[in-house]
């Protein structure tokens, strides 16, 4: 029999193996970020177990940043990295135990389905073949790596591109909600597809500023929520610095130049299993005009997508409550423009369930392409 191995000698692995030595009872911890305390997200393969039975145990999952996002929770796994699927899994308020019987010498388990740095590259080299997309490189992580902007607009319109509106995307502040770049490129595959009558009179009245991945060092390293220097960067962009959260003050920088009409923030949700949005009703700016766009916005998404739905979210926040760090909260308050944060969930959709497959990339990335309808409606 080969011998078992378990490795995360890969592009977001992350895994602590606190005993390999029966494939009936693996015991696992689930490993904090690199530079926090933050522990959640996992990615790892299993080698050698072809045709067992195999139990992994989670034995620290009640110790996790977010144990309620455990209920009802199911992992997935892989054996091609392709196509991914839900296994047993069940979780007792301290232990999460999954089971499933791999049918290849090589099996992969994680939090939720991966989008790698290559993915994240090929996304960018994609939309660049575009006439309508112009690459922009605002600066460097703190390892070095690349933030990449992608403006996108229709550059033959009649309306001038300083007469446009400016709407802007990030996604993934918080690496480990990886379903947030699906939703990105959902979004960047339709608004880019001649055929689509959506796509076409977006790009004629507005400019989009897109972010696929706002956290790389963080995806890269497999973190859950924050960067390579323990920057949770969705608290960062009231005071963001060079140092620790050069991401966000980036980002920040050139929404200053170019100014912002509308702001979409797109996350994941560990506990809540519906796809949901969370305003910024909390601020100084909140305006009477302001919590009518978001009816608007909101009706022609529940209209258009079965998937979304405005009954199960955070509740509303009091008026001048509202964190200024978080970024609907800034670009709100600064901009006086409508902001969301868009939240999925890391089990599945309740109201429109799979249990094969739960929430997966493919549903995040078509729920990115519904998007546009809601922007449309909003002109």
């Amino acid at each position: 029999m080969t011998p078992l191995h378990i490795s995360t000698a890969f592009d977001s692995g992350a895994i602590e193996v606190i005993s390999l030595a029966d494939a009936r009872d693996i015991q696992l911890h689930i490993r904090k970020d690199s530079a926090a305390d933050f522990a959640q997200w996992f990615h790892f393969s299993l080698q050698g177990a072809c045709g067992v039975a195999v139990v992994l145990r989670f034995l620290n999952a009640g110790q996790c940043a977010y144990p309620k996002g455990w209920e009802g929770y199911s992992v997935v796994a892989s054996h091609d990295r392709q196509n991914w699927f839900r296994i047993d899994t069940a979780y007792d308020g301290q232990v999460l135990t999954a089971r499933t019987t791999p049918e290849t010498q090589c099996i992969y388990f994680a939090y939720f389905e991966p989008y790698s740095w290559e993915q994240h590259l090929d996304l960018l080299g994609s939309a660049c073949t575009s006439p309508h997309v112009l690459q922009q490189h605002l600066g460097a992580t703190v390892q070095g790596r690349d933030m990449a902007l992608l403006r996108v607009t229709d550059g033959t319109s009649a309306t001038p591109l300083a007469e446009k509106k400016k709407i802007w995307v990030i996604a993934r502040q918080h690496p480990g909600e990886s379903m947030a770049e699906w939703f990105a490129e959902g979004l960047l595959e339709r608004l880019l597809d001649g055929s689509d009558s959506v796509a076409r009179r977006l790009l004629q009245q507005c400019v989009l500023y897109v972010v696929p991945n706002m956290n790389p060092d963080g995806a890269v390293l497999g973190n859950l929520r924050t960067n390579a220097a323990g920057a949770n960067l969705n608290r960062e962009w009231l005071e963001p610095s060079l140092e620790r959260s050069p991401e966000v003050a980036l980002v920040r920088q050139k929404m200053l130049d170019t100014g912002v009409d509308l702001f979409l923030d797109v996350h994941g949700d560990e506990g809540l299993p519906y796809n949901f949005v969370v305003g910024s009703e909390g601020t100084d700016a909140y305006a009477p005009r302001t919590a009518e766009l978001e009816d608007q916005f909101k009706a022609a998404w529940l209209a258009s997508c079965p998937d979304f739905q405005d009954a199960f979210n955070y509740g509303r926040c009091a008026p001048g409550a509202a964190n200024p760090r978080i970024a609907t909260n800034w670009v709100a308050q600064q901009f006086g423009c409508l902001a969301f944060t868009i939240e999925m969930p890391f089990k599945d959709n309740a109201n429109l369930p799979d249990a094969a497959v739960g929430w997966n990339g493919e549903r995040a990335r078509q729920l990115g392409a519904s998007v546009l309808q809601p922007l449309l409606a909003l002109l």
